[in-house]
């Protein structure tokens, strides 16, 4: 195979992972962020090596932090008159 066309190859591969991660990540947010978490879980463990616990933080899911301190109903605003 020549150069050029296994470089060509190399970037389509690239072109269809990067558009596959992109559906995936619109399409299936729920399931997503599961998988990341069981993923990140095993490296997150104390008595990892530091690399490994830096992987398991980049693949961890991030914090929502969309819930109020009160509980998460957000609705913290004052109550509406009747």
């Amino acid at each position: 195979m020549e150069p050029s066309l296994a470089l060509q190859y190399a970037i389509i591969a690239v072109a269809v992972l990067v558009s596959a991660w992109v559906v995936v990540k619109k399409q299936l947010p729920g399931p997503l962020r599961k998988l990341r978490g069981t993923l990140a879980l095993p490296l997150l463990r104390e008595g990892n090596a530091g690399w490994r616990r830096r992987l398991g933080r980049w693949i961890a899911p991030p914090a929502t932090g969309t819930d109020g301190a009160c509980g998460g109903c957000s609705n913290c605003g004052p109550e509406k008159k009747a």
